[in-house]
């Protein structure tokens, strides 16, 4: 349940909600999620893709978020129990924020990284 709860959290930081044009930010990013406080595991990596300011995730069903034309990010995403929310921004080919989430009572918080590949 550990890892569940971090890639959760760790997802949703990055995905977002909100239909626009093409957004300068839309392609492949790789994404490291880093835990700094709670029971998830240390660090998750994967990639997301982001088309016209929404991030997807092709495991997630239950998220919602998006990527402004300034580059903040907000989102969230929930999983049966577990639940994450984020904000961040991206710049140029990289960015970063804070995420925080919970499993049942078990609470986690950390930083995350984005990097366009």
């Amino acid at each position: 349940m550990k890892k569940r709860v971090c890639w959760a959290a760790a997802c949703l930081v990055v995905l977002s909600s909100g239909a626009q044009a093409r957004s300068i930010y839309d392609g492949a990013w790789d994404l490291v999620f880093v835990t700094q406080r709670g029971a998830c595991d240390p660090t998750y990596n994967f990639s997301v893709n982001i088309s016209n300011g929404i991030v997807t995730h092709p495991n997630l069903v239950r998220f919602r978020g998006y990527v402004a034309r300034s580059g903040a990010v907000r989102a969230s995403v929930t999983v049966q129990d577990k639940f994450a929310s984020g904000t961040g921004r991206l710049s140029g080919n990289t960015g970063q924020g804070r995420w925080s989430g919970y499993s049942g009572t078990a609470r986690c918080a950390g930083y995350w990284t984005a990097r366009r590949n």
